[in-house]
């Protein structure tokens, strides 16, 4: 993948989170941690557009769809931590 530099201005206290992150191990370096939170953002927004067109062209999900969406992500949640 070709890259980029760029400078950004970032709030102290969350620059000091993203330092965090990176000396626990969660990211190999800074630009990599920031990387991926724009990546993750980026799929996000992209997904919301998707869901958005679905709700459009199918109506919203029930609410019993809703809770039982709720339960499945849950589980998957809890599993994928241990």
């Amino acid at each position: 993948m070709t890259t980029a530099k760029v400078a950004i201005t970032l709030p102290t206290e969350v620059l000091k989170s993203a330092k965090k992150q990176v000396t626990a191990g969660r990211a190999k370096s800074l630009s990599a941690f920031i990387s991926e939170a724009v990546d993750e953002k980026l799929r996000r927004d992209e997904l919301e557009k998707l869901l958005d067109a679905w709700d459009a062209q199918h109506g919203a999900p029930k609410k019993g769809a809703q809770r039982w969406a709720k339960k499945v992500i849950a589980r998957s949640s809890s599993t994928q931590e241990r």
